[in-house]
């Protein structure tokens, strides 16, 4: 409660690159906020340049700028869940992991953003150790894509089959849950694997034929942390933000001469639902 007697909105706070094409990063994670309703706020680490066609380059801002950043939102305002994004280098990796230990700034849902849709490199080299070894394991979901498993863990995921390995070698770095991301994989259904350390849940939608996908991955993680937000327990905000997701890929729209946005106010605009289907893996 505020000191006039209202009732606070749920905060979510995005520590993540800008995108100059508004459809991925800190653009993207504050319009999935909107869409759940809760409030959104940001720590920019780096401003790229893109559009539709790729990222032509990126400028991080110094290690101190983003710790500032997230000290002024989370002393004053608070913060109910927290996202990473881009975080680009060590440094800020550093920083950013000191202030979310000091300030004890949880739940945190870590995506580990190292490349672009088209491949173009987000993480500097001296980054990888730095994203293992200190903020893994503050993580409550991690939320990798079948490139982003590899650099971490060295498994090449080629079949529905493999995420569940992929998902404990995750785990074994230290998140309390993995959801491993299944898109890229061939088949008819985009499946997902969510796991704990003991069970695992499979989260599975009909794939949809389209290219404009820019910025899935920021918006899932994104959608996860708004229902952490609003209380919901990590699988059921798993459901609910894949559910979403799926939505807003089904009514991503063309901009541009190359990959179009998902639309994060379809839900608005539009009542019809996707269905997401869960199943119980065996371990």
């Amino acid at each position: 409660m505020t000191a006039s007697g209202m009732a606070v909105r749920p905060r979510g706070l995005t520590i993540a690159g800008s995108d100059s094409g508004g459809g991925a990063g800190i653009q993207a994670d504050l319009k999935t906020f909107q869409a759940f309703g809760i409030h959104g706020m940001s720590a920019i680490t780096t401003i790229t340049v893109q559009n539709s066609l790729g990222v032509q380059g990126f400028y991080e801002l110094p290690p101190l700028a983003v710790a500032e950043q997230m000290e002024a939102v989370v002393t004053d305002i608070g913060v109910d869940a927290v996202k990473t994004g881009m975080l680009a280098s060590a440094g800020i990796i550093d920083a950013v992991v000191d202030v979310l230990e000091r300030l004890h700034v949880h739940p945190l849902v870590v995506d580990p953003v190292a490349a672009s849709k088209h491949d173009d490199p987000l993480l500097r080299d001296d980054a990888l150790d730095m994203l293992r070894k200190r903020l893994l394991p503050l993580a409550d979901v991690l939320t990798p894509n079948l490139g982003e498993i590899r650099l971490l863990t060295g498994i090449d995921v080629q079949h529905r089959a493999g995420l569940l390995e992929a998902a404990k070698a995750l785990h074994a770095l230290g998140p309390r849950w993995v959801l491993v991301k299944g898109g890229h994989l061939p088949g008819p259904y985009a499946v997902d694997l969510l796991y704990d350390g003991s069970s695992a849940i499979e989260l599975v939608a009909p794939r949809i034929d389209t290219v404009h996908t820019h910025g899935t991955g920021c918006t899932l993680s994104a959608a996860i942390a708004a229902r952490l937000a609003l209380g919901d327990e990590v699988p059921a905000a798993a459901r609910a933000a894949k559910d979403y997701v799926s939505g807003a890929i089904r009514h991503g729209y063309p901009l541009g001469a190359g990959i179009g946005p998902l639309d994060h106010a379809w839900r608005a605009a539009r009542p019809d639902r996707p269905v997401v289907t869960e199943t119980r893996c065996r371990i």
